[in-house]
């Protein structure tokens, strides 16, 4: 055996790297302050392995960005067509044989992405945070740039999958954020009146129940807890679900709230009730009492004003502001839907890849092309 190869042997014995007959390796007892540091340096490493991995992808958004535009400014000024996106593809994928995404649709989409992203300054902003197929997503499925803009800036604050980002735009999440009626603007002082304003949607989806239009508040409300992940998915971030049907003892008489939540960012009680008819001024009197006693029986002095939901099948938007518009205690109404009848998921404003073909008379893509939007890795 050459001396490296009896090192190597040696080393692997000593450090248990080695084969099935490795001796087991004595470690001493860590140091005071070992553990606290090794801690320190597994998050150093996390953050390095983080940043790297969006550095790279950074690079791969920014490179595709560059193609997009080149595909564009040539075919403006030369006058090419569709076929020479399948020539420029035939020949990146025979110079890179180990890398994929040079496929005549992804390139297709790159063309697509520089047309909806003109300024390079966007790419390396929030579009570049995200993945490819994240991306694909906002051109697919959103209209305005602003819009898009916005739903990236949650993707990368709440880290959503690509399926969820699909899920997010088609119940329209942003658009019914911070809808509810509410005097909050008059009730709690800023900031915590925006975050709490931005934290109410007007209307809720419930179509994941199962239930029909005819459901009363009782079996609302049992669905809801048997479906309480969902419910939380809806009801958005910073939610933790605390108890249905809560007692509160006042005088000798109990009252039961319909469901109770704390929200972890606004560091306060959320009270929720349903109403399984049209919203009616006397529902929040109701509710405004709940708030009062939660307040002084339940919440902690460090904790901000009890908040108050009241969650209707219908309402009138002007009722509810008069309604509102006197109270001191923060209140909000919004209606649920126990069926999907939303708009449906909004059509893009960039021309779908066979639109752009046509304008470029080229041909159809072969349907597996279609679904390719894989980065160029290597293999």
């Amino acid at each position: 055996m050459r001396a490296a190869d009896k090192n190597a042997a040696k080393a692997a014995e000593t450090t248990g790297g080695g084969g099935m007959n490795e001796r087991p390796v004595r470690l001493a007892e860590p140091p005071e302050g070992y553990l606290g540091w090794l801690a320190d340096l597994k998050n150093r490493i996390h953050t390095a392995q983080q940043r790297a991995s969006l550095a790279v992808n950074r690079e791969l958004v920014l490179l595709y960005w560059q193609i997009g535009q080149d595909i564009l400014a040539r075919q403006a000024a030369q006058g090419w067509g569709a076929k020479v996106i399948e020539r420029l593809s035939q020949d990146l994928r025979s110079a890179f044989p180990e890398m994929k995404g040079f496929s005549r649709a992804n390139l297709m989409y790159m063309r697509a992405f520089a047309e909806a992203w003109p300024d390079a300054s966007i790419v390396q902003q929030a579009v570049g945070q995200l993945p490819w197929g994240h991306n694909l997503v906002l051109l697919a499925r959103l209209k305005e740039p602003e819009q898009r803009l916005a739903y990236a800036a949650k993707a990368i604050e709440h880290n959503w999958s690509r399926n969820i980002l699909v899920m997010q735009i088609e119940s329209r999440l942003l658009e019914r954020s911070g809808a509810a009626v509410t005097n909050f603007a008059l009730s709690l002082p800023k900031p915590q009146s925006d975050l709490a304003r931005e934290s109410l949607k007007d209307p809720y989806r419930f179509d994941f129940l199962g239930l029909t239009e005819e459901a009363q508040e009782r079996e609302i409300e049992d669905a809801l807890v048997k479906h309480v992940t969902s419910f939380l998915l809806e009801l958005g971030s910073g939610f933790a679900f605390v108890g249905r049907q809560v007692l509160l003892d006042v005088g000798g008489e109990e009252f039961f709230l319909d469901l109770l939540f704390y929200h972890l960012k606004l560091r306060c009680y959320v009270v929720i009730e349903l109403k399984a008819g049209k919203f009616k001024p006397e529902h929040l009197g109701q509710l405004s009492f709940y708030l009062t006693v939660v307040d002084a029986q339940v919440k902690h002095p460090s904790d901000g004003p009890t908040i108050g939901l009241l969650l209707c099948k219908s309402k009138n938007q002007v009722v509810a502001e008069y309604a509102l518009r006197d109270r001191s205690q923060p209140l909000g109404v919004a209606e649920y839907q126990l069926v999907e009848s939303l708009p449906p998921e909004l059509s893009s404003s960039l021309p779908s890849i066979k639109q752009i073909e046509q304008e470029l008379a080229g041909g159809g893509l072969p349907e597996e092309e279609q679904t390719d939007d894989s980065p160029p890795t290597n293999a």
